[in-house]
């Protein structure tokens, strides 16, 4: 039977934790993609609302290694929702929970990545790569505390999201589509930003005219600036898109084609 009085205790909101932050991606595949990380943070959990070897704990253990994929930044809010749910309604909220894993993991997963995959790493680590650039350490410190506040931020939102239970889910309703629009277009400026800072290209070739060199470096900067880089990038997304191209090709590319225009006296560092 249901252990319908059990009641999660800090020890348990740590437990599932630490095993989200350092077990819930073991057992990805292809065929359910995170489904047996997922069992697996809250196993322990499901034991002490279940019982051990009950027909109920086995119905639930397979209901939670069905598919199931969503940002690593924001999976234990949907936890934290699921097991106030399984704590109060037990194996009649079975349908409850998966309505709720199936509607939040696509939405968290589009925030998450736009925000913690893309965002957060493009600001610190270019900030980081500016300072180390320019021979100051700081920057991996600010790397170091990005991470560990993202790291706290995800050790806190368990426990908010348990409390709250399902009336958090009607509460995000309508901030979710508006938070994913705004992370990516913060995205798409900072790469932007991007890579009009990190790549230092420019034209070296300065052909003559008579006797008068032709600047074409200050003609495009006078069009566009940072046109070179921009064009680089944009053949890179190209390349990326050809079928059978691969990032690894493509940065092999990248390499033996500025090696060789630079050698040629074609391009030169900004």
């Amino acid at each position: 039977m249901t252990n319908s009085n059990y009641k999660l205790t800090d020890k348990d909101f740590n437990q599932i934790n630490r095993r989200s932050l350092f077990g819930f991606q073991l057992g990805w595949n292809y065929e359910r993609m995170q489904g047996s990380g997922y069992l697996y943070h809250i196993l322990p959990q499901l034991r002490k609302i279940y019982g051990d070897d009950t027909p109920e704990l086995k119905k639930m253990m397979k209901t939670h290694t069905q598919f199931f994929n969503t940002s690593n930044f924001f999976n234990t809010i949907i936890t934290g929702i699921d097991l106030a749910v399984e704590e109060k309604e037990g194996i009649a909220g079975e349908d409850t929970v998966t309505g709720i894993k199936t509607g939040l993991m696509g939405s968290f997963a589009a925030i998450g990545d736009s925000i913690f995959a893309s965002l957060v790493p493009a600001i610190f680590g270019a900030i980081a790569a500016n300072m180390a650039a320019k021979g100051n350490p700081t920057g991996i410190f600010i790397w170091i505390l990005a991470q560990l506040a993202i790291n706290v931020f995800r050790w806190k939102q368990l426990r908010l999201a348990y409390n709250q239970g399902v009336s958090l889910v009607t509460t995000m309703q309508h901030q979710l589509s508006s938070l994913t629009d705004a992370a990516t277009m913060m995205g798409t400026f900072m790469v932007g930003a991007l890579v009009a800072t990190m790549i230092n290209v420019q034209f070296a070739w300065a052909p003559k005219i008579g006797s008068v060199p032709l600047n074409i470096q200050n003609n495009l900067d006078m069009i566009l600036p940072k046109l070179l880089p921009a064009l680089i990038v944009g053949a890179i997304y190209w390349m990326l898109g050809k079928k059978h191209m691969t990032s690894t090709k493509a940065i092999f590319i990248v390499l033996i084609v500025s090696v060789v225009l630079a050698a040629l006296g074609v391009i030169a560092k900004g």
